[in-house]
């Protein structure tokens, strides 16, 4: 499986906001497993978002698909710091 991790770092004020736009065309893909958003528990403005496929072409696929420019030309004002992107691959999930 292919993990992919973003840090985004929104305008003051504008978390939930930026929340939404990074959010607002997940759904069912193929390839998909997971998408998991998260609030940094040091830094309010500071969110994660954490994707997993079962390779990088389905995720590569993903950002081709309607709805995914559409959702990061709403998000780009949002951002005030683009952060770190992290590329895993996984080795093991627990519980088997």
């Amino acid at each position: 499986m292919y993990r992919i991790i973003n840090r985004f770092t929104s305008h003051p004020g504008k978390r939930d906001e930026l929340i939404a736009a990074m959010t607002s065309d997940a759904g069912s893909m193929e390839g998909y497993h997971s998408f998991v958003v998260a609030h940094d528990a040091t830094d309010p403005g500071v969110m994660w978002l954490t994707k997993v496929w079962e390779n990088k072409d389905f995720w590569q696929a993903s950002v081709n698909r309607p709805g995914f420019k559409e959702s990061i030309d709403v998000a780009i004002p949002l951002v005030k710091d683009w952060g770190t992107t992290v590329e895993t691959e996984v080795v093991k999930v627990l519980p088997d």
